[in-house]
């Protein structure tokens, strides 16, 4: 394989520990430029332990705004280290996903990372995978899960938690009737979104399916006609960016001043937030959750590295508000955030 330089690893790891803090803090920058200021200053050293080595990037991903920053960072990972990575999306099908996992075993993948929206599903042929000797790690979904399947750690954040921090935002808006907006059907993240959400929030909390991201007139449609029936409704969480931009329409089209939050990060949320139409967007910083993996795979297959401790290697939540919206939206238009 090519010969990889550790370099990569110091910058990569000076990349995690910023990770750590609140995504959504300008001190994240200042960390990582003194972190490259430090790593230029080391010697590269030629490594070649391992050969040729193909991971395989196994999720239910769209091409949509969110894995579009997740894949990117997983490429920009494999390109560092000189290994091959095969991406496969599903689109929010778990069959599909089974079937590329059970492929990747047979093709004799160096490692798998994989995300868990339907655990039922995907936890046997991950179990599978790691019983042939292959390394896993979950990413973004499987928090739950990934030591039941016996993988090395999840990449991701804590749903229940940063939902639970949703709420309390809510509770600070002085809100009274939250409706809870999901994209995907059994997808438990989401729905452990909006459960976290409702431990924490004072009030009432409406948690609904409002129709995939793919038909965005339908999706606005239906939160539309269920703000409609309900006029004590006066805050909206979308557990997607896009859904949480349906919903900012939705009750702009009936006349009605919502607190509206959202997750993850688009261009058009952070516009929103910035002027103001959108309280907040919960940020699990989707670059790392495609970039640490590979970089842990590489680790554990030419070192016996493993990080976490048992633990999940946390990616958020953080948040972007008002206040660090324009900090945010630069490193969105350079596709790393």
């Amino acid at each position: 394989m090519k010969k990889f330089k550790w370099l990569a690893i110091v910058m990569a790891f000076g990349l995690l520990a910023s990770a750590c803090g609140d995504s959504g803090s300008s001190n994240d920058n200042a960390a990582d430029t003194s972190t490259t200021a430090a790593a230029t200053t080391a010697a590269p050293v030629d490594q070649t332990q391992g050969g040729d080595l193909t991971f395989y990037m196994i999720t239910h991903s769209d091409d949509g705004p969110f894995w579009s920053v997740v894949k990117r960072g997983a490429e920009a990972a494999a390109s560092n280290l000189g290994v091959k990575l095969v991406w496969q999306g599903s689109n929010n099908d778990p069959e599909k996903q089974v079937q590329d996992i059970e492929a990747a075993v047979s093709a004799g993948a160096s490692g798998i990372a994989a995300s868990l929206p339907s655990p039922d599903a995907l936890v046997p042929p991950l179990q599978a995978a790691v019983a042939a000797g292959i390394p896993v790690i979950t990413l973004n979904s499987g928090v739950n899960d990934y030591e039941t399947i016996g993988a090395l750690t999840h990449v991701g954040q804590t749903e229940i938690i940063a939902g639970e921090g949703a709420g309390k935002r809510f509770n600070d808006a002085g809100a009274k009737v939250l409706l809870c907006g999901t994209q995907e059907q059994s997808n438990v993240g989401l729905e452990e979104r909006c459960k976290g959400a409702e431990n924490t929030f004072n009030g009432k909390v409406i948690t609904q399916f409002m129709g995939g991201d793919a038909d965005q007139a339908s999706q606005q449609a239906t939160i539309n006609a269920t703000l409609a029936a309900d006029p004590s409704i006066d805050a909206f969480l979308g557990t997607g960016p896009v859904i949480a931009m349906s919903g900012l329409r939705a009750a702009q089209d009936l006349g009605r001043t919502l607190a509206i939050g959202g997750f993850d990060i688009t261009p058009e949320i952070i516009d929103a937030i910035e002027a103001g139409d959108v309280s907040f967007t919960v940020d699990q910083q989707q670059y790392l959750q495609g970039y640490m993996p590979v970089l842990l795979l590489y680790l554990n297959v030419t070192n016996q590295n493993t990080l976490g401790g048992g633990l999940p290697i946390l990616t958020g939540p953080g948040f972007v508000t008002p206040d660090n919206a324009a900090a945010v939206k630069a490193l969105v238009a350079a596709g790393t955030r």
